[in-house]
């Protein structure tokens, strides 16, 4: 997953640092065994081990923090996707599960729970609307003639509708859709 949220003009993309953190705690964890052999060694082990979540915490927070705050602020109506993470990231059977783990691991990682967790406090807090849809069809409703076409693969990234034959972009029609279906539930 290389980016993070969506916005119709811009696409809040991942650091290095940020992309980098998740594997240096694979890189530098000590191994058990070798750290089991001496007091000393298996607090140092453990010290370094506290030192590199710590420091994947902070970036997660920062990650999440900044570009809340600068949506929140430049904004007055935020329309966001409840999306089902739990559902999002079950465990696939059979052919293409190698692929799907690694989907499942990349939706966990981006904490998009906390990202809604953290936008509905800032709206609060700076006096915001912030309308939330979760079961609205975002990516596979035509953002032309409306008509919704059938459930889409994740791969999928350009589709063509069947109605008025647009091709849209999976993203750029979900933000239309979400930002015409947010505006109508905010005027109701």
């Amino acid at each position: 997953m290389h980016a993070f949220a969506d916005r119709s003009d811009v696409l809040f993309r991942r650091s290095d640092r940020q992309r980098a953190c998740r594997w240096d705690i694979r890189r530098h964890v000590p191994r058990p065994p070798l750290l089991s052999r001496d007091r000393a060694g298996r607090v140092k082990g453990r010290q370094k081990v506290g030192r590199l979540y710590a420091l994947i915490t902070d970036a997660r927070r920062d990650m999440l923090d900044q570009p809340t705050t600068r949506l929140v602020r430049e904004n007055q109506v935020l329309v966001v996707e409840d999306l089902s993470v739990a559902s999002l990231s079950q465990v696939r059977r059979g052919k293409g599960r190698g692929r799907k783990s690694r989907l499942n691991e990349a939706i966990l990682d981006a904490s998009w729970g906390d990202l809604l967790r953290q936008l509905r406090c800032k709206c609060e807090w700076y006096g915001r609307e912030l309308v939330v849809d979760r079961f609205f069809p975002s990516t596979r409703r035509c953002s032309a003639c409306h008509a919704v076409g059938e459930r889409l693969d994740v791969s999928v990234r350009r589709w063509t509708c069947s109605g008025c034959a647009a091709v849209h972009d999976r993203d750029v029609n979900a933000a239309v859709n979400l930002r015409d279906e947010g505006l109508r539930l905010l005027a109701a």
